[in-house]
């Protein structure tokens, strides 16, 4: 033992172990080891204080520990004089993190448990690096964080942080949407770097987000593709999708909020007969017969309530004609169809028919080259089927032909299926912008989409990723929503819990970004591998924190309710405790737009001479 190595232990040496009671370990502190700082080898260190690190040595074995509180105790000491003087002695209390083993590799959890009497010392630089050392890989890692209290840069592995389920929290203005950024900024282009050939097919990325931060040209990467979508007019991108996509069961259902007990299986027969009719060679032929045979059989019906119903569909298909009635009369009398101003005009055999306004509609009937407009008339004629064969109720069903008619507007706006187009393009960075999207299709879009990039990917054999970023989680993926049936919902939240829980097997990754986390399925949060906790007050927000993510220490916990902006808890699978991290504030021109507006920036500009 050289004399340099026993001067650094004074110098380091705060005081020894006083009490032992399980992982919380009691600290007396040496009487001249009060002051905040002290010189080590030409470096400042700080000295022992909450929230700081210490050193406990029992023989060979450095054994970490975290100071979770400190007093002061008086002592009474008697004199020769009998007298009692004053003495003042500092506890510190400290909860064991882990160890250094052999190798020198910090080790989290409890290994051994100290000695009273074992000696105590300030934690140096290089163990302060070797504690926050969680990437292995110092080349493959993200480097946008530093250690809050001692100001270390710190390295983030890109395995094991990318390719996990990731949840960051914060009130508005906490930093949050930085961090989001920071970290895809540097996680994509340390992985484009590493993987170079067949990058944009290996790893893809699929962005939602409702404010239109994320839309800056540099922001994340310039290599994404935006699509700006509205649904106030015709001047949005659109999203090309194959017709196949849109025309799925689970996709219409979601689409026209249908119910599971009649409504649904009524699509499923739709769905049926649409592909049965788009596998003749002639589609608008064939289904141009079965439209005549159903006006043929609809005249030759005798139920009047039932045949005005029924009308009225043929009334939707046909897009309302005036004159689609007005050459036939119904004589309720005789239970039969008539021709007005012809005598003995009754529909008795089939070519009485052939002469109908309705008849002729019929046979001239084409379709309008539109998705959703040429699946409603497959709706409307299946409906009408189904009304002559006692097999449905119009009042049950017909609602969620209504609703899709309603919302096949905003769908057209936003959907393109063509074919014309690709939906990744030549990128691997999707960016939806839902900003000017109205609040029906902010909370389908995702789930469509999602769930259609998911099952994609379960298809594929080839090794890749898929990391699905969804900021402000909370408007698609709330438990608490009343502006939606209960089956929309829980088929909403059923799908992201599937995906949160099986998608790691497949390569699909969530990242959730979100202000109010009470707000989302505890299942949700609970399954997310890595935090970043950044300020929140609401004591909801903190109870849903304390239930779901159990890495966090009670020292942590309590201080994110006064974390500064920036500034974050980081927890997860990838450290073996958590860690106060500040993190790089991106560039101007690669910061999302979040930023809260100065005043300033309103002033004219001879406005300054005059403040």
């Amino acid at each position: 033992m050289t004399t340099q190595f026993i001067q650094d232990e004074a110098i380091l040496r705060v005081g020894e172990v006083h009490e032992v009671s399980g992982r919380s370990i009691v600290i007396l502190v040496d009487k001249n080891k009060n002051l905040s700082d002290l010189f080590f080898h030409g470096k400042l260190l700080k000295n022992v204080s909450v929230g700081s690190y210490i050193e406990i040595k029992k023989g060979f074995l450095s054994m970490i520990g975290k100071i979770e509180s400190e007093k002061i105790i008086e002592d009474k000491i008697a004199t020769t004089e009998r007298k009692d003087v004053n003495r003042y002695r500092r506890y510190l209390t400290v909860s064991l993190s882990g160890y250094i083993d052999r190798k020198g590799r910090f080790i989290g959890g409890t290994r051994e448990l100290p000695l009273i009497g074992n000696e105590v010392f300030i934690v140096t630089e290089e163990i302060i690096q070797l504690i926050h050392q969680i990437s292995c890989d110092e080349n493959f890692s993200l480097n946008f964080s530093c250690t809050d209290l001692e100001n270390i840069d710190i390295s983030l592995p890109v395995n094991g942080l990318i390719n996990s389920h990731i949840a960051i929290f914060g009130n508005t203005g906490s930093g949050k949407s930085n961090t989001l950024a920071a970290l895809y900024q540097h996680g994509y282009a340390e992985l484009k770097c590493k993987i170079t050939e067949g990058f944009e097919s290996k790893c893809r990325f699929l962005l939602f987000d409702f404010n239109g931060e994320y839309t800056n040209d540099n922001c994340i990467t310039p290599n994404k593709i935006v699509y700006n979508l509205t649904t106030l007019n015709n001047d949005g991108d659109k999203i090309p999708l194959p017709k196949e996509v849109l025309l799925e069961l689970e996709m219409l259902s979601v689409l026209s909020d249908a119910t599971d007990k009649t409504q649904k299986p009524f699509l499923k027969r739709v769905l049926d007969f649409y592909w049965h009719v788009n596998g003749n060679d002639d589609i608008e032929s064939y289904f141009r017969n079965i439209l005549s045979k159903t006006v043929k059989e609809t005249l030759f019906s005798s139920d009047k309530i039932r045949m005005d119903t029924i009308i009225d569909f043929f009334r939707q298909l046909f897009d309302e004609p005036e004159n689609l009635t007005s050459d036939i009369e119904f004589y309720s009398s005789l239970g039969k169809w008539k021709r007005i101003n012809i005598n003995n005009g009754f529909m008795n055999k089939e070519s009485d028919i052939k002469f109908t306004n309705i008849f002729s509609y019929a046979r001239r009937f084409k379709f309008k080259n539109d998705l959703l407009d040429d699946f409603i008339c497959f709706m409307y004629l299946q409906m009408i089927k189904e009304i002559l064969s006692n097999r449905s109720n119009p009042e049950h069903v017909s609602p969620v032909i209504n609703r899709l008619n309603s919302n096949k507007k905003d769908i057209r706006k936003i959907f393109d299926t063509s074919g014309n187009t690709e939906f990744w393009g030549k990128s691997n960075f999707i960016v939806v912008n839902l900003n000017m999207v109205n609040l029906t299709m902010k909370k389908t879009l995702p789930l469509l989409l999602s769930k259609w990039a998911y099952n994609n990917k379960k298809n594929q054999s080839q090794p890749s990723t898929l990391s699905i970023i969804i900021d402000e989680a909370h408007n698609i993926l709330s438990n608490t929503s009343y502006r939606e049936s209960e089956n929309w919902k829980d088929y909403r939240l059923e799908t992201f819990e599937e995906i949160i829980k099986e998608g790691r097997k497949f390569g699909v990754f969530i990242t959730l970004s979100s202000q109010r986390p009470n707000d989302i399925s505890p299942t949700i949060i609970s399954q997310a591998h890595n935090y970043f906790i950044h300020r929140l007050i609401n004591q909801k927000d903190l109870l849903a924190i304390e239930k779901a993510v159990s890495y966090i220490d009670r020292v942590m916990e309590e201080s994110i309710p006064t974390l500064p902006t920036g500034t974050c808890i980081f927890s997860g699978v990838v450290c073996s405790m958590p860690l106060k991290l500040r993190i790089t504030e991106l560039d101007e021109k690669n910061k999302p737009r979040s930023q809260t507006i100065s005043f300033d920036e309103l002033l004219p500009d001879y406005g300054m001479d005059f403040i």
